[in-house]
């Protein structure tokens, strides 16, 4: 009988424990984690800047998770931005995506993953990263092999 009280106590410490957070500042892109991770667009300077704002658009709008990729390379999957229930894919997301931001959050890891809750953009300094010179505006995989 005494086994049940503590399997709830447990039961009860183990979210507690997961829901620790550290609060951070960090500065970084708001990026399309579809196409970061996957690697389907190019290597990771394709997919920042105005040369994948379009794409991190469709992204983000179809409910792909919007990340945070840090001045250092640490990339944050972003679960909220300043209380915005659609966190996968809604107009908070869509007005920030491939802009360079200050955000100010609670950072969380697990599992080798960095999450962040964006409590407020401090600062947006819009898209930062013009690179359509480097890329072009249509990604050199989408043009017909004849025609390259």
């Amino acid at each position: 009988m005494l086994l049940r009280p503590l399997a709830a106590l447990l039961a009860l410490a183990a979210p507690l424990h997961a829901a620790e957070g550290t609060r951070i500042s960090v500065t970084g892109e708001i990026i399309d984690t579809w196409c970061y991770f996957s690697g389907v667009m190019g290597g990771p300077d394709a997919v920042v800047g105005s040369a994948h704002h379009t794409c991190a658009l469709w992204c983000s709008a179809g409910g792909i998770p919007v990340g945070l990729l840090a001045e250092d390379g640490t990339v944050y999957m972003v679960l909220k931005i300043e209380g915005s229930a659609e966190s996968a894919g809604g107009d908070t997301q869509l007005n920030l995506a491939s802009h360079q931001i200050v955000a100010d959050g609670m950072h969380y890891q697990r599992d080798g993953l960095n999450y962040l809750v964006v409590e407020k953009v401090v600062t947006d300094n819009d898209i930062t990263v013009e690179n359509h010179l480097d890329y072009g505006t249509v990604p050199p995989f989408a043009i017909p092999e004849g025609e390259r």
